[in-house]
């Protein structure tokens, strides 16, 4: 580098060599031309001085018409940008950003707009199962939606056959014009990073011979150029849904909001009469949450990574439809005109009713951080506003539907922020999540788990943690950055937020304002049974 630098500075400084009149400074110049040569059509003894003029200025001259059509060529937005004008190229970009929650620059998933149908509908329609029957619904489709910034969909209709050796699914007798596609089937796609842990599938359309299209034909030498012999042919009309178990699997928010949610509204339109293909399987996945997939498929799910027999199906769905965090849309669900039997409720028996003289409240607690540090305070609290408090210590083996059967009995429920407060979808509308939110996580409180469940019709409390109830109080400071700032902290990205605020702080409630929030809670209980009570009355007012 030294030497690079000072060579550089004599050529900037060293004084120029003196150039003798008859060598032209542009080497690939012509030379000049002989004196019998007439350039110009003039002669005389000063022919000689005019050649050499003319081999210098006429390069010269190209110089410049190629420099001024450079600087033509360029618009001039290009090399003046206004203010007005900076502004628009920001909103585009937020735009294009805003489809996929990535920068331009940096989404490896391509966002695309839904691609159509042989039959002209959108893919959308397909995987909704809003295409209705006819000669459409006979002939084979491939299309994806692409226009989810959680979640790419693919639509295969025809004969689909699955390649687990090379991570594929093919389609034969794929629609003219038909494109090879890369999908991985997993609902954060806005989110990089994990997502290039996703194992991704390949989508081979395989077209007849002679088509002309893009896809792979049948009458191409080789192995493809035999279709795969079916090892299991499963039922017409007995589609496959495709998806991964991988990413954030593990966390119980997650495996809620990026799995099941999205698995049911996807899945539950066929009844059970669907078959799960899953990328990245874990049977402990399938132990925990056997229950809940037997309600969505009669079928044993496909282990797409270890079980290399060929399946044969005449529909697939690759990819799964989200609406949001821990949410299911009514409106954007398939058949959402139809009209449900609402669920018969259990009379209560006199037993029952000794039992939950005392409105329910179960407490989750932490063990490694956010740990009630008081909690026999907590518990004694609890009892004083006329709860009958239930503590719950939550750990992997724990069944789910243990879980399911302490939350949809109970009133209310509290928990310090985290995974395990996504268990408030057990509970009944009308009941009370109480939250307990450290500080610094303000938002992400009420953005994953204060939204969905006011949502679900439950009432939501918070206790927002106060600085000097905070570990983090006497680590740092109860008047430091850390502690009355969480932004900064926040502005420095996701993980560093975790680190500090999720991981490393623990908690001690105020037991006067702590009841104060358990009186409000009995409140709304009381509320909510009184109208539950004027409403049961006026329908059997108007069914009488």
């Amino acid at each position: 580098m030294q030497q690079a630098s000072s060579h550089q500075h004599h050529y900037q400084h060293s004084a120029k060599p003196p150039v003798s009149r008859s060598s032209s400074w542009i080497r690939r110049s012509p030379p000049p031309s002989p004196p019998h040569k007439k350039l110009w059509g003039g002669g005389g003894g000063g022919g000689g001085g005019r050649s050499r003029y003319v081999c210098r200025i006429v390069p010269l001259l190209v110089l410049t018409v190629y420099s001024i059509f450079t600087v033509v060529r360029i618009p001039s937005s290009s090399l003046v940008v206004s203010t007005a004008d900076s502004e628009r190229v920001e909103r585009r970009e937020d735009v294009e950003a805003f489809k996929t929650h990535l920068p331009s620059n940096q989404n490896n998933l391509e966002a695309r707009e839904e691609t159509r149908s042989p039959a002209s509908l959108p893919c959308s329609a397909l995987i909704n199962g809003e295409a209705g029957g006819g000669q459409a619904a006979a002939e084979s489709a491939l299309c994806c939606d692409r226009s989810h910034y959680r979640s790419d969909v693919c639509y295969l209709r025809g004969d689909v056959r699955t390649d687990p050796s090379t991570s594929s699914v093919l389609l034969y007798n794929a629609p003219r014009g038909s494109a090879p596609e890369k999908v991985r089937p997993y609902t954060r796609k806005f989110e990089g990073s994990i997502m290039s842990t996703i194992d991704e599938v390949t989508i081979v359309p395989v077209v007849d011979a002679g088509s002309g299209s893009n896809g792979t034909t049948a009458g191409d030498t080789g192995k493809d150029s035999l279709r795969r012999r079916c090892d299991v042919r499963h039922p017409p009309g007995v589609p496959a849904v495709v998806f991964s178990t991988g990413g954030y699997t593990g966390n119980v928010y997650h495996e809620f909001s990026d799995g099941l949610i999205p698995l049911f509204i996807t899945a539950q339109r066929f009844a059970g009469e669907v078959v799960f293909v899953v990328l990245e399987y874990h049977y402990w996945w399938l132990g925990r949450y056997g229950a809940v997939l037997e309600r969505l498929t009669n079928y044993k799910v496909v282990d797409f990574r270890y079980d290399r027999r060929v399946h044969c199906f005449s529909e697939m769905i690759v990819g799964l439809r989200i609406h949001g965090e821990l949410v299911v849309d009514p409106k954007l669900m398939p058949n959402a005109g139809r009209r449900r039997r609402p669920p018969r409720r259990r009379r209560r028996s006199r037993r029952d009713h000794a039992k939950v003289a005392k409105p329910k409240l179960v407490i989750f607690i932490r063990k490694q951080n956010r740990v009630l540090l008081n909690l026999p305070h907590i518990v004694t609290a609890c009892r004083r506003a006329g709860f009958a408090p239930h503590v719950m210590n939550l750990r992997r083996q724990t069944p789910l539907p243990a879980i399911h059967a302490a939350l949809s009995s109970a009133d209310a429920m509290v928990a310090v922020h985290g995974a395990a407060v996504t268990h408030f979808l057990f509970m009944r509308p009308g009941s009370v999540l109480l939250q307990i939110v450290p500080v610094g996580l303000d938002w992400a409180a009420d953005a994953f788990y204060g939204k969905p469940a006011q949502q679900l019709g439950l009432g939501y409390l918070e206790y927002k943690v106060a600085p000097e109830e905070s570990s983090l109080a006497a680590e740092y400071g109860v008047n430091s950055t850390v502690v009355r700032d969480p932004s900064v902290i926040s502005s420095r990205g996701w993980w560093e937020m975790k680190k500090v605020y999720m991981d490393r702080q623990n908690v001690t409630l105020n037991i006067k304002r702590f009841g104060e929030l358990l009186r409000s809670a009995r409140l709304h209980l009381k509320n909510a049974t009184a109208c539950g009570k004027a409403a049961s009355a006026a329908t059997t007012t108007a069914a009488r």
